[in-house]
């Protein structure tokens, strides 16, 4: 089992950036693919961007760009750098750690991109 917890969220004018954690405990988290989500209001919950161990990532065409996911196996941390930050960002992201059929998510972070 494996343990999510997210932070770095906030408030960010149009254009800026922002860089979330996402520190992981209690499992072997080199074996995880760790993933972003974000779910803005009303919407479906949807992938913003996958790191897998081997380090091959992806991101979803909306982000790409903007977007950067990227992990430290020695702080058990994944990280996602956004910049050009736009309002249609706003959404509470969340991690998600995947291994074969196994899967755990963090508690969410906020961000809001509005002037």
């Amino acid at each position: 089992q494996v343990q999510l917890v997210e932070s770095g969220g906030g408030l960010v004018q149009p254009g800026g950036s922002l860089r979330l954690s996402c520190v992981a405990s209690g499992s072997i988290f080199t074996r995880y693919t760790i993933s972003w989500y974000r779910q803005a209001p009303g919407k479906q919950r949807e992938l913003v961007a996958t790191a897998t161990p081997g380090g091959t990532t992806n991101y979803a065409d909306s982000v790409k760009g903007r977007f950067t996911i990227s992990r430290d196996n020695v702080k058990n941390t994944v990280y996602l750098q956004m910049n050009s930050l736009k309002p249609e960002d706003t959404a509470v992201y969340y991690c998600r750690g995947t291994l074969g059929l196994m899967g755990y998510w963090g508690q969410g972070t906020q961000v809001t991109v509005s002037s």
